[in-house]
């Protein structure tokens, strides 16, 4: 007598998914293990759902990062108190602009990239550009201006933080110690004078004086 045969199984749908569901994984992998380790594929995995299915919310990787950029400014960003004097709104702009992504540093090697920026970042920028120009620069040489302010933001985070995982990952001497330890006070007498206090003297936190005497050498221009 045949046996009836057993009902076949149906893979069906896989689930649905969410944007927020979407942000929150790639916002962990990128925490966890850098911008560089975040691919379609391997967040379609740990979602549990099809590279295809993140095609809905997302058209690409870029995409992707601008939204991360996005939530994490809408979160993060709060607009200060800004001062009456130009001058100061520069500073604060841009300082505040540094404490958050100094918190959060993966997202620099992201932002240098150029072509992307948080929207809601855009209000600083403006108060950036504005406050060079109400201090007496054309527009074109504010833009020159909010622009060495970035990089030298941006440079500072990376350097700084570059360094901070090299220490963290390999407790060896750096190379830059090695050679400090054999330097020849008739070649590079300066140097030698400070080199057993250098490491110490480069791990001081001088953002806000390199930022005010940039400002400043920016405004001198006028």
């Amino acid at each position: 007598m045949p046996q009836p045969s057993a009902p076949r199984r149906t893979t069906g749908r896989p689930p649905r998914i969410s944007r927020e569901q979407v942000l929150e994984t790639a916002r962990r992998i990128v925490d966890e293990d850098g911008v560089d380790r975040l691919t379609m594929r391997r967040l379609a995995s740990e979602i549990g759902s099809t590279p295809m299915a993140l095609y809905h919310h997302v058209s690409n990787k870029e995409e992707l990062l601008v939204l991360l950029l996005d939530d994490y400014a809408a979160r993060t960003l709060r607009r200060p108190r800004m001062p009456d004097r130009p001058r100061e709104r520069v500073v604060l702009a841009a300082a505040t602009i540094h404490e958050v992504l100094a918190a959060c540093p993966w997202i620099v090697p992201v932002l240098t990239a150029d072509d992307l920026m948080a929207a809601s970042a855009l209000w600083f920028v403006e108060q950036i550009v504005d406050g060079l120009v109400q201090c007496g620069l054309t527009p074109e040489r504010a833009v020159h201006g909010y622009r060495a302010i970035w990089y030298y933001t941006a440079g500072e985070i990376v350097v700084r933080t570059t360094a901070a995982r090299r220490r963290a990952d390999d407790d060896r001497p750096t190379y830059r110690e090695r050679v400090f330890a054999d330097l020849d006070p008739s070649e590079t007498p300066r140097l030698a004078q400070v080199a057993d206090h250098w490491a110490p003297l480069t791990a001081e936190d001088t953002y806000m004086e390199g930022l005010r005497a940039l400002v400043d050498g920016l405004l001198a221009t006028r």
